[in-house]
């Protein structure tokens, strides 16, 4: 390990002669203002060939090259504060804040995190992983300066598919009411994951193209130039200019001083702008324009396929990888199949998601029904209420939605959805852990924020013939209902053409053993298939967290010892609580383990990683089932309980 990483050092000093030199931010700040575009390029070449070697995010933080230098070069990092939205760009920032070394690990287990982690670095001064958090945390920041008489200076940047949201434009429209020195960093690509959608992404399209834009940008260029005694007669002039260009802009009317836009590639001006704005008080926006993958050609040409990937060849980009033998559909392409088979059979069936087509399994839906296709952007309040408002009218809509990105709605869950008996489907991917992303993107806790809420109707399946008839039976269901599934392929079941309503409630027995029942939900079944042949258990595929099948266990804890439950969700509030309540509703007593994720986050690795860490693999399963029977043996052994049992 030692002499690899000497023989990266020695390449990078060959290879990166100023990047290799650059050990944190100050050692930047040390340079000549004329070198940064070479350590530019060099970030550039260097990011390229990590990512192609170990994967992870590449497209974003490709494009963000030139302003993660212009940051660190002008503000003393890590006293002055960046909070870098969802956190896809910021591979370049770890790589100058002392992480370059480690760049390749990101994503692994125990490498760097896939996102700023407060806990990993200095420099990373908040966490993120959901989108549209960093104004608010920045101005949060810049307010307790304010009161502590602290110049330090508080920085967001955001992209434009993500100041759209909800959460956004709350911050702005406070952030503007305020005289707290904030700079927001609007990074317009025209992408999120895919292209970006909405009023505001034409807005500001229409900004980039209108006839005098050209014009302004020139000379503004040539004002920066100065220092910031010009500013006053700067803003006059291009709020002048502006004003006859468009009426207005939105960021001036909620209070920020505009700047923009420019071009987010060109090091010089940046720099130029970014020095104006941090000596400028009060709010500020800077609107730059950048290209997803800049620099990469592969990258530049499809910024979606690029956005994340695998390991690949530089030279060739990302190659197809033949489908394994057998082949087995991912649970999203199973809800993506399906999702355009039910959409043939019913025209009511709309298909909403919040900025996650790809991720969804909604291309093809998208392509062959556009008219019933609606991304709404990352917006995940807005999906659910919109679903809302499409039933309250008669149709038929179906959310497809990650687990961890359901969390932001639940508000909307409650309130627009299950109190008026709404016929939604929720299509819940990535339930459970996710494994690279970490503990922002695994959906950990849906089965208890959605289990106490009235007229939900909850279900998980065990395999993929499973999810697709679980969504039928949603969908056809009068009334809420989820499906949740997990990342990746199931254990390879054949899917049936044919599609079956499930009884609600209903359960499978599908082993029949001595003593000790595993009750086992969605994707546990599998592991714990293994387990109940070596224990010689009953095993029972749960199938519904809520109904629950009260016959099956009031049943089964008459005829065993003892109860086991297995769900990949957290134990607290989960199906397994759900049994416990059911058992004491009925007065029965019986020795019960619950499994699940226990209370913790579980960090970055493979999602197997992450299965063992958690104790939720076979043999971790079977680990926690012995070690309870052996403790439930040496209890009954025990000459007080063998007291009480005679007395």
């Amino acid at each position: 390990m030692r002499a690899n990483k000497a023989n990266i050092e020695k390449m990078n000093k060959q290879r990166f002669p100023l990047l290799s030199a650059i050990g944190s931010p100050a050692d930047l700040r040390q340079l000549n203002e004329d070198q940064l575009p070479q350590v530019a390029d060099e970030l550039r070449r260097f990011l390229i060939e990590s990512v192609a070697s170990s994967g992870g995010h590449f497209g974003a933080g490709l494009g963000c090259v030139e302003l993660t230098v212009a940051l660190h070069y002008l503000f003393d990092t890590p006293r002055d504060r960046i909070v870098w939205d969802v956190g896809h760009q910021a591979y370049p920032h770890k790589i100058l804040s002392g992480r370059a070394s480690q760049i390749t690990t990101i994503k692994k287990k125990q490498g760097l995190a896939p996102f700023p982690k407060r806990s990993e670095s200095e420099y990373d001064t908040f966490g993120t992983g959901h989108s549209s958090t960093s104004i608010s945390a920045a101005l949060g920041m810049a307010i307790v300066a304010a009161l502590r008489e602290d110049d330090r200076k508080c920085v967001a940047v955001i992209g434009d598919g993500a100041i759209p949201a909800g959460m956004a434009f709350e911050a702005l429209n406070h952030g503007g009411d305020l005289d707290n020195n904030l700079l927001v960093v609007l990074n317009d690509n025209q992408m999120s994951i895919s292209p970006i959608v909405g009023a505001m992404t034409k807005a500001l399209g229409r900004l980039m193209s209108g006839p005098a834009v050209t014009g302004i940008r020139e000379r503004s260029k040539k004002l920066m130039q100065k220092d910031s005694r010009t500013w006053r007669f700067m803003s006059r002039w291009e709020e002048h200019i502006k004003g006859m260009v468009m009426p207005s802009t939105l960021f001036e009317e909620l209070g920020f001083n505009y700047l923009g836009p420019i071009d987010g590639h060109d090091l010089p001006t940046l720099i130029r702008t970014i020095r104006t704005a941090r000596d400028v008080k009060g709010p500020n926006l800077l609107h730059i324009i950048t290209s997803k993958g800049k620099g990469y050609s592969h990258a530049e040409r499809d910024p979606v396929k690029y956005h994340a990937v695998g390991p690949f060849d530089p030279d060739k980009g990302v190659t197809p990888k033949p489908p394994p033998e057998p082949f087995k559909p991912s649970y999203t392409q199973v809800f993506g199949e399906w999702l355009c088979d039910m959409a043939e059979r019913d025209a009511s069936l709309l298909a909403i998601t919040p900025a996650m087509r790809e991720g969804s399994g909604m291309v093809e839906f998208q392509q062959r029904f556009p008219d019933r296709y609606f991304d709404v952007g990352i917006a995940e309040q807005h999906s659910v209420t919109l679903a809302a408002g499409m039933a309250c009218e008669g149709a038929h809509p179906v959310v497809a939605i990650y687990s961890t990105f359901l969390q932001r709605a639940y508000d909307q869950l409650i309130h627009d959805v299950a109190i008026q008996e709404l016929p939604v489907l929720f299509a819940i991917d990535r339930a459970g852990l996710v494994g690279p992303d970490g503990p922002t993107h695994a959906g950990s806790f849906d089965l208890s924020f959605m289990r106490c809420i009235p007229n939900m109707i909850i279900m998980a399946p065990a395999d993929e013939n499973e999810c697709r008839q679980m969504l039928y039976t949603g969908f056809r269901h009068q009334g809420p209902a989820a499906v949740r599934y997990p990342r990746g392929t199931g254990p390879g079941t054949e899917v049936q053409k044919e599609m079956t309503v499930i009884p609600l409630g209903q359960s499978k027995t599908l082993r029949n053993g001595q003593d000790v029942t595993i009750l086992a939900f969605g994707s546990m079944v599998e592991p714990c298939r293994a387990v109940a042949e070596q224990i010689n258990a009953t095993l029972i595929n749960m199938r519904f967290v809520k109904p629950l099948d009260r016959e099956a266990i009031l049943s089964t804890a008459h005829d065993h010892s003892c109860l086991v439950t297995v769900e990949e969700n957290a134990i607290a509030g989960g199906a397994g609580s759900g049994i416990n309540e059911t058992l004491l509703a009925n007065g029965i007593s019986i020795p019960i383990l619950n499994i699940g994720l226990a209370d913790a986050f579980i960090q970055h690795g493979t999602r197997g990683e992450c299965l063992r860490q958690a104790n939720l693999d076979a043999e971790g399963i079977l680990g926690q089932i012995t070690h309870f029977l052996e403790a439930q043996y040496r209890q009954d052994q025990s000459p007080t309980t063998a007291r009480r049992g005679t007395s």
